[in-house]
């Protein structure tokens, strides 16, 4: 029963021979990638325009298709054409060779700039590869490549695709492909050498049209003329007869004198090194046929100078060390560091100077002594104070980050008030200021940064500079702990910031801006509270009667009433104390303030306080014609408090605590609360102002839409105006009756203060303190960017190239979106780093070409202008036509540059090498001359490219005439051979 069992066995074992193998369906899935991306089938195209392949837009497809596990990815390449009507032409078109064997032929995109490999080698508008898709797998057996071709000749044949499809093999460095194109009765087989070392009988034209010929194998003797066109490229290094024109900053002559302390101002520009490493040079010579020139291992009929085409490109140095771009980017540096101030300076660096020596009972002697506050002129030695002393206390003189010249040159710069007497008052005025309505000085409206002129741009220009030059990051710490105590002797001695725009915070610019002004807003408030105090107790006026306060309102301007509103209510305490209030000693201030007031009433009118307090108050001026509802009396404009400035950050404190009060009634109703403190105010100074006064009244000065009149007649019959509350004002519980009853009529001047300088200048000082270098340089980092694109702009105005200016529009673009974000991502600020680097390596190369080509030297205005276009030409596009070939300007220009290149490398005499090529190429005469006297103007050609095109049959006599080409590059490490040869499949 086993032995007949085991046939049965053996016949489930047989294989299906009709079930599709790998390989089958590896050709029908490239066959149905051809049909979907519609390549089957003849479409002719227009004629090629010349230029074409470098001007035109190149597009493609990929797909990717598997051969058992190995993967290979299909692309399309193929140049964008107005799409052609195909309608009525089938039938002619049956016999008409496909288009890319056509383009072999073509004449007008030999050696394109800028193109795929195959189009440089075969001239074709449209191709297919097939690749591997992984970088690291390769087709290197033969069988393979055998295996792959037939593959793709089977899927040409079945589709009836014209495209031709090629196959890369070996390692993809290489660029190695065979391939092959099929039409109606005829196929063109690509084919491809590449070698190492050159054999010495192909370094020629005779040896290359040899081996051509042996491999068209044509039987028609005489063969048909060969066509061919040779370009040969020289490449100029040397560039030693023109120096690179840009000089790295002088350090020393930034503190020196020589330059001055304005140099901290400006930005460095421009590239330590050459830009533009090469220039390669193309002779091409089109439109040779075989018997005209000579050219074999013995003598050569190639001259580059009688070449009828020159065409010239400049290869440019990778990532040439740019001044800005490295400013710049060492400052986006700092922003990633986390050391503070204190950890890199050292922790006891700032601690108070004689803390460790001071003596505990001498602390209540400083608030029981009266000791005026001493208000020195300003100097740079009283600004580098405690700092620089506690320093050099730790560290000696010689570890100081930043030395006594470089400190004082940056504080002049950023305080130019400390060197003049005239400024003592704390005003600070700058006459070269930009015109505020410029583009580039509101720029900084853009960026969230700050105005060109402020303080806090130039300190970001000076931390950048420090950065780079003195100190790195040690200097970057020690300038801005001396930046803070300066920011505090201002605060404490009444002197106002310079370089801040007067006014509250400027929402628009960087929060560190914002808090600088708004340190200024305290130091203008304490400043002109002190002085009125100081006034007032120079004129024996400390006593003055409160009630009087209204009297002089009428005759004094709006300002005077105010401040002397101001005064009279706070002279209860010594003036020069003030910088050391604090919030709570503030309020005790307000309260005995207010009882000294009303015991100083009492005593004098002998205790009528109701009298007292129906006494007009902190009155500004009459209202026009309006009187009160109730007692006729006129309408009096009060004295109030001004609101309180705020910075971005306090706002969105301030939303915040309002939005996390919720919805809820109540929630709403101290919401409400909260944001009336300053209608609050406003009440109880129009109640001091206006005894006997109402709601109505106050609504009618505040809110006149809130009050309307409407005309009535009366029970006389007399037309007459009734006015009334809106209806919003009549909501019950409606905040502003609340705040009416609970307000007391208490002047301007003797209400707690909306805006505490004190507190806030001490929350502002202690912001300052308390920034890391990282976070320093993360605010300052917009005015950095602001002021990059301000040095770029007005290095390419001198320049005047358009492609520059459209990529600075792409920037300030690009930075105004990303720098209005509160904490702009790393990845979007490097990129608008490099954008500003790649513009100002592009005008360093404009203003290297323009010194090499000497567009400066030229005395013919025409000629001028034709190399200034010829330079713009050379940095946009990929490669240039020389008007004239040799024979033009540039063209002697450039032939120039190669005569002293090769006479600095083959000439030994060095008196020689140092005389100017222009006499030196008289001396040689013309170019014969030179020749004959052995000396080449030419290095050997770096590169040696030739096509050679025929048109014959081939394989037979009989058979069909077809293009056959080939293209071969000649350089040092690299030969290569890349032909196309077409055959006749009906007639062989």
């Amino acid at each position: 029963m086993a032995a007949d069992c085991e046939p049965e066995s053996e016949v489930f074992e047989l294989t299906d021979f009709t079930t599709a193998s790998e390989w089958e369906r590896f050709i029908s899935r490239v066959e149905e990638i051809l049909n979907d991306w519609k390549l089957i089938g003849n479409s002719l195209g227009k004629p090629l325009e010349k230029g074409i392949f470098t001007s035109g837009t190149w597009e493609e497809k990929s797909d990717e298709i598997c051969f058992a596990d190995f993967k290979f990815s299909v692309t399309h390449h193929y140049l964008v054409q107005e799409s052609t009507d195909k309608e009525g032409k089938d039938e002619v078109l049956e016999d008409v060779i496909p288009q890319s064997m056509q383009d072999l032929l073509c004449m007008n995109n030999d050696f394109p700039p800028r193109a795929h490999c195959l189009v440089r080698w075969y001239g074709l508008r449209e191709f297919v590869v097939l690749a591997p898709a992984a970088n690291s797998d390769a087709v290197l057996s033969e069988s393979k490549c055998n295996l792959l071709l037939s593959s793709v000749s089977i899927a040409l044949g079945n589709t009836g695709c014209q495209v031709p499809l090629f196959v890369q093999i070996h390692h993809k460095w290489r660029r190695m492909y065979v391939g092959e194109c099929q039409g109606p009765g005829v196929r063109t087989d690509f084919e491809m050498v590449h070698l190492r070392k050159v054999p010495n009988q192909y370094t020629h034209l005779s040896g290359l049209l040899d081996i051509f010929k042996s491999k068209i194998g044509c039987p028609l003797t005489p063969l048909p003329p060969v066509s061919i066109a040779i370009r040969f490229t020289y490449i100029l290094q040397d560039w030693q007869q023109y120096f690179w024109p840009q000089q790295p900053p002088d350090i020393d002559a930034l503190v020196g004198g020589e330059v001055g302390g304005l140099e901290f101002g400006k930005l460095p520009f421009g590239a330590c090194e050459d830009p533009i490493s090469e220039l390669h040079l193309a002779t091409t010579w089109p439109h040779l046929t075989e018997g005209i020139i000579v050219d074999n291992d013995v003598y050569s009929d190639l001259d580059p100078i009688q070449a009828p085409h020159w065409s010239v490109r400049v290869r440019k140095a990778d990532n040439p060390q740019c001044l800005l771009g490295d400013f710049v980017t060492e400052f986006f540096k700092v922003c990633r560091r986390k050391e503070s101030t204190d950890e890199i300076l050292g922790r006891s660096t700032f601690e108070e100077e004689g803390r460790e020596i001071a003596d505990i009972t001498q602390a209540l002697s400083k608030l029981t002594e009266p000791a005026p506050v001493p208000i020195h002129k300003l100097s740079v030695s009283n600004m580098v104070h405690t700092a620089k002393k506690k320093i050099q206390k730790h560290r000696g003189i010689e570890e100081s980050p930043l030395n006594n010249d470089v400190l004082n040159t940056i504080l002049l710069f950023l305080f130019p008030d400390a060197a003049s007497e005239k400024l003592l008052d704390g005003t600070s005025t700058d006459n070269n200021n930009p015109s505020s309505e410029s583009e580039e000085y509101n720029l900084y409206n853009q960026f969230k940064s700050a105005p060109s002129d402020s303080l806090t741009y130039k300190l970001a220009l000076c931390l950048c500079m420090i950065n780079f030059y003195h100190g790195g990051l040690k200097g970057v710490a020690h300038l801005w702990q001396e930046f803070v105590l300066e920011m505090r002797f201002r605060w404490e001695n009444n002197f106002l910031i310079p370089g801040l725009a007067s006014g509250a915070p400027d929402l628009r610019c960087c929060l560190l801006h914002q808090k600088l002004q708004m340190l200024n807003c305290c130091i203008e408030r304490k400043k002109a509270r002190d002085e009125k105090k100081k006034t007032s107790t120079s004129d024996n006026l400390t006593n003055i009667y409160p009630g009087d306060a209204g009297k002089p309102g009428d005759q004094l301007g709006p300002d005077n009433v105010k401040d002397m509103d101001k005064e009279k209510g706070e002279v209860g305490k010594s003036w020069d104390s003030w910088s050391d209030s604090e919030e709570e000693f503030f309020e005790c201030l307000s309260d005995t303030e207010e009882l000294k007031g009303n015991g100083q009433e009492t005593g004098k009118k002998g205790g009528l306080k109701e009298m007292a307090n129906l006494k007009p108050e902190g009155r500004l001026h009459q209202h026009g014609k309006l009187t009160l509802l109730h007692n006729g009396e006129p309408l009096y404009i009060p004295v109030t408090q001004e609101p309180a400035p705020m910075t971005e950050d306090l706002l969105e404190e301030q939303s915040e605590v309002l939005a996390k009060l919720g919805t809820s009634a109540e929630g709403a109703h101290l919401r409400a609360r909260m944001q009336s403190a300053c209608l609050l105010s406003d009440m109880e100074s129009f109640k001091a102002a206006n005894p006997g006064c109402c709601l109505e009244d106050f609504v009618r000065w505040y809110s006149p839409r809130d009050y309307i009149e409407e005309e009535v007649i009366d029970e006389k019959g007399n037309t007459v105006l009734k006015g009334e509350l809106s209806a919003r004002m009549k909501i019950p519980s409606n905040m502003w009756v609340e705040a009416w009853e609970t307000a007391k009529p208490v002047p301007a001047r003797r209400q707690r203060r909306l805006f505490d300088d004190t507190r806030e200048a001490e929350k502002v000082l202690h912001y300052l303190a308390v920034q890391k270098p990282a976070d320093l340089a993360r605010h300052l980092l917009p005015c950095i960017i602001h002021a990059a694109v301000l040095k770029v702009k007005e290095e390419e105005s001198v320049e005047n190239i358009s492609s520059v200016k459209k990529i600075i529009k792409q920037i300030i673009s690009h930075s105004s979106k990303v720098l209005h974000f509160p904490n702009p991502e790393d990845k979007k600020l490097e990129e608008i780093i490099h954008q500003i680097t790649s513009v100002e390596a592009l005008i360093a190369r404009a203003r290297s070409l323009k010194a090499k080509f000497g567009t400066e030297k030229c005395e013919q205005e025409e000629e001028k202008e034709d190399l200034e276009r010829f330079v713009s030409c050379l940095l946009e596009q990929p490669e240039v036509l020389v008007v004239g070939a040799g024979r033009g300007h540039a063209g002697r220009i450039i032939h120039k540059l190669f005569v002293n290149a090769q006479r600095l490398t083959e000439s030994s005499d060095e008196a020689a090498a140092l005389a100017p090529p222009e006499e030196e190429l008289k001396r040689m005469g013309s170019p014969e001359e030179r020749r004959q006297n052995s000396v080449s103007d030419f290095p050997p050609p770096a590169g040696r490219e030739l096509i050679l095109r025929t048109t014959v049959p081939r394989p037979a006599p009989y058979s069909r005439a077809l293009p056959q080409r080939m293209y071969s590059v000649l350089t040092k490490e690299d030969f290569r051979l890349a032909g196309a040869f077409s055959s006749d499949t009906s007639f062989f």
